[in-house]
């Protein structure tokens, strides 16, 4: 459950990424593209490598929590509160 919440987290924020800097990247091409050597503005490889790598750390993230949860008694943490 939390993983899943997570996840879903981290999709809508590289969806709303990647669709606002592939905008921002055709308004500031000219003073951006000076910046970046050997690599273009909408550079497939660029963009999927960057998400793949912000998901798996999004996902460890939420892992040790979620893990850390789940190995509690839940009588246990229901007598707590």
């Amino acid at each position: 459950m939390v993983l899943r919440e997570v996840l879903l987290l981290v999709g809508i924020g590289v969806t709303l990424g990647i669709a606002g800097s592939l905008l921002t990247a055709r308004l500031a091409a000219a003073a951006v593209s000076g910046l970046l050597f050997g690599v273009k503005i909408t550079d497939a490889a660029v963009i999927v490598f960057a998400t793949v790598v912000l998901m798996a750390v999004a996902t460890l993230a939420g892992f040790l929590p979620a893990r850390r949860a789940s190995r509690v008694d839940p009588m246990v943490s229901l007598r707590y509160e």
